[in-house]
């Protein structure tokens, strides 16, 4: 379980703000903080990661007190235990993977282990290279391999899958889901990509300008309970083509594409790359802009 109450002030586009969120997290749950640049999702992670310092408040993991400013607890990076992959991987250039691998286990490296990650997040072959002969997809497996062989108590992904194009986000997406079912370690994910969080998530929380605004399953906090029809789904639009007095969206949901008629009304407002919520009562189909 993981309990925190923080308050930090910081500096924003709109001035300063303060960030004083108050959650709690079950064990091996797999989270979401959700919401806009600078609402202070990254403030919260570098928090717990001890790389930014709250102004008040304390951090407990599993009964342990990583932070409490009334008594002056501020365990150091190292003792906590995370591991943080970045939007920058942060590999070492002059170093291969397996160089890269190998370090994150300190002075035991621990090549059982590192063949094991090697495998399960689809890098074998690619040990003896270095990170220029890597596409952006397989750096961010050898970040993420390299975070958990440092065996770490929580996982903290900050926007992780930035940058990189559809096909290998969707891949490296499940390879992190397929790395949080095998170990069961509680990690946290911060995405302003909706079909992202709908994906991966078991629980969300919104930040909006350093608060919680709402929080749950992904489906209870963005889908509106009214829409009870017969079914509902979110996915982003890739193509919008016209085709007589109709046009034709498709879209990408989870890992598969999908086409949904759409009229000129509905679309008002949508682009390629917009994220929508396809709802229908009956046989009366509603497109909603996310």
């Amino acid at each position: 379980m993981i309990r925190l109450r923080l308050k930090r002030r910081m500096h924003t586009p709109q001035g300063q703000e303060w960030i004083d969120v108050d959650l709690n997290i079950d064990r091996g749950e797999f989270v979401a903080l959700f919401g806009k640049s600078a609402a202070g999702k990254t403030t919260l992670l570098r928090m717990l990661a001890g790389l930014t310092r709250p102004q008040e408040g304390y951090i407990e993991v599993d009964g342990e007190i990583w932070f409490d400013s009334r008594r002056k607890i501020d365990l150091p990076v190292q003792q906590r235990r995370t591991g943080f992959v970045f939007q920058d991987d942060g590999l070492f250039p002059h170093m291969t993977v397996r160089r890269n691998l190998e370090y994150a286990c300190g002075d035991k490296a621990d090549h059982d282990m590192i063949y094991e990650w090697t495998a399960v997040m689809g890098l074998k072959g690619m040990e003896d290279r270095k990170p220029s002969q890597l596409s952006g997809g397989q750096k961010r497996r050898v970040a993420l391999a390299r975070a958990l062989l440092s065996k770490p108590k929580m996982m903290l992904l900050d926007e992780p899958l930035s940058g990189l194009d559809l096909h290998a986000r969707l891949d490296v997406q499940d390879e992190i889901i397929k790395a949080w079912r095998k170990t069961g370690i509680t990690t946290i994910l911060v995405s302003h990509d909706l079909s992202e969080v709908f994906k991966m998530s078991q629980k969300i929380f919104v930040i909006e300008q350093g608060r919680i605004t709402a929080s749950g399953s992904p489906q209870d906090v963005f889908i509106n309970r009214e829409l009870s029809g017969k079914f509902r789904f979110t996915g982003q639009i890739i193509d919008i083509q016209r085709d007589g007095v109709v046009n034709i969206l498709t879209l990408c949901v989870g890992n598969h594409l999908t086409k949904v008629v759409a009229g000129d009304e509905e679309i008002s407002g949508l682009a390629v790359g917009s994220r929508v919520i396809v709802a229908a009562k009956a046989f009366n189909p509603l497109i909603l802009k996310v």
